[in-house]
């Protein structure tokens, strides 16, 4: 027998700049250490916005008594890291403040926490080049109760390390490259969760219908432009996907390039364990507005509940904006839609 794992914990690293920098010298090398000297029994990070940009990053020691080390060398390198290449952006200034203030609308529309406001009015802002511990909350009602969300951590360690290893090893400074890879990766695991490719349509068009939706009214999503973004991209976007998609239904996947092959077997395994999870009867969601509890014991449902989060995580630590989520998920659909017209002619 082996003793159980430790607790998870929380350091959010409030960092003004391009976070690839901070992933690929600080965190990626961290992670990896961690694990290599068996101190770590997961590990995931997210960017986000509150309170300032940083990066949340969730560490889960091996056992108890070794929360101390895993602190204290985590500590070590993020401080180390921080004097070595310190974001030279003044936190919320410019446009990064705008894009707070819109943030912060959408997120508390019933209105703005007091804890959150400062004397101006406006969010409060954490220095920059700074780390605090915070209480690690896992989204219980987003990701199925205790057995989703342990189940979701797994997977959020897997899509860490793809994402940590296509940063550091690929040309994903480049915009054109990161969205590239971004549209692949999501193609894999929704093709995987939902094979039928009308299924697969619909589900993206809905994807890209939530976040042009959710934030209608900004400038954090395109408009009138996916129609004259579209026409250019569409012939090498639907030879791309074809390919991908080809290989994904005959099982050959030895024909994809190594990073989506691996998220493919990935994909099928978290697949499964979601059907496990819902045949079991132990996925348990919050209602939209968080007042009712819904047991979700449908496979095939709980796929398309989940989808939605593990894709948008993906992309989150990408650092892909919401803006490119609307216009990837908008070419994808388009491309599917046309392919499907054409096949029942």
């Amino acid at each position: 027998m082996t003793a159980p794992a430790g607790d998870w914990f929380a350091m959010h690293i409030f960092y003004a700049a391009n976070p690839q920098p901070l992933l690929t010298q600080c965190i990626a090398p961290l992670v990896a250490e961690l694990e290599a000297d068996g101190l770590t029994a997961g590990h995931f990070f997210i960017n986000y916005w509150l309170e300032g940009a940083h990066v949340r990053l969730r560490l889960r020691p091996a056992t108890p008594d070794v929360e101390p080390q895993v602190r204290a060398r985590a500590e070590r390198a993020v401080q180390a890291y921080l004097e070595r290449r310190p974001a030279l952006y003044q936190m919320g200034h410019g446009y990064l403040g705008e894009l707070f203030d819109i943030l912060f609308e959408l997120e508390f529309p019933q209105g703005r926490p007091a804890e959150l406001i400062g004397d101006d009015g406006r969010m409060i802002l954490q220095p920059n080049n700074s780390f605090q511990y915070r209480p690690y909350e896992p989204e219980y009602g987003k990701y199925g109760g205790p057995a989703g969300v342990e189940l979701a951590e797994w997977h959020f360690t897997h899509s860490t390390d793809l994402v940590l290893d296509v940063l550091g090893t690929t040309n994903a400074h480049l915009r054109t490259v990161l969205l590239g890879t971004a549209a692949q990766l999501m193609l894999v695991m929704a093709a995987t969760f939902l094979p039928d490719r009308r299924d697969l349509a619909d589900f993206l068009e809905q994807y890209h219908h939530f976040w042009h939706r959710a934030f209608s009214g900004t400038d954090l999503v395109g408009t009138s432009e996916y129609e004259r973004m579209y026409e250019p991209m569409a012939p090498e976007v639907a030879a791309r996907m074809t390919s991908v998609l080809d290989a994904l239904e005959s099982g050959d996947l030895e024909a994809l390039p190594r990073t989506l092959r691996g998220w493919a077997e990935h994909s099928a395994q978290l697949r499964d364990r979601v059907v496990e999870l819902a045949e079991a009867g132990v996925l348990v969601f919050s209602s939209w507005d968080g007042t009712t509890d819904i047991r979700q014991s449908d496979p095939a449902q709980a796929l398309r509940t989940l989808l939605s989060p593990y894709l948008h995580m993906t992309n989150n630590r990408f650092h892909v904006t919401l803006r490119d989520e609307a216009y990837l998920s908008y070419l994808m659909f388009r491309v599917l839609r046309e392919e499907l017209a054409v096949a029942a002619r």
